[in-house]
């Protein structure tokens, strides 16, 4: 019974195709992230050459360990780790309540995917960017509970 189950799951990611031509595979693939922080600044929303409104905030996530001999809080050190992240709300009714509700300091949790890609800065240098492409927002700071 359990090996039925893992092949029907199995079917859904991995579909076969054959042809004349050749043979090859069709997969699905996943590309899902899920944070939960602190936002870092308030959110701004741009719309570029008559292109849809995107409203944009940056979320920081933190990471904490202990180093040393021990694992009692008296033996070894914690260390923590900040890492900042670009969250791009697109979704028309999502773009408009996070510009509205989401700001500096909120505790939220976003769900979404991972967009590489690169831009021009003022210098003219080509840069990388990271982003995540927001598909949900959870609110979990009090003081925003209250304003919905």
């Amino acid at each position: 019974m359990l090996r039925r189950a893992s092949e029907q799951v199995f079917r859904q990611f991995v579909r076969y195709q054959s042809s004349d031509m050749s043979s090859f595979i069709l997969e699905r693939s996943i590309n899902r992230v899920q944070l939960l922080g602190r936002v870092g600044q308030d959110p701004v929303m741009r719309q570029v050459d008559g292109r849809n409104p995107v409203t944009i905030f940056s979320m920081a996530t933190n990471e904490m360990w202990k180093s040393g001999e021990g694992e009692s809080t008296q033996t070894g050190d914690v260390s923590q780790k900040t890492t900042w992240h670009r969250v791009s709300v697109f979704r028309p009714g999502l773009r408009d309540v996070a510009y509205q509700y989401v700001k500096k300091g909120a505790r939220v949790f976003v769900e979404g995917k991972l967009d590489y890609g690169e831009y021009v800065d003022k210098n003219n240098v080509r840069r990388q960017a990271t982003t995540i492409i927001a598909d949900n927002i959870i609110f979990l700071s009090d003081n925003l509970k209250e304003r919905l």
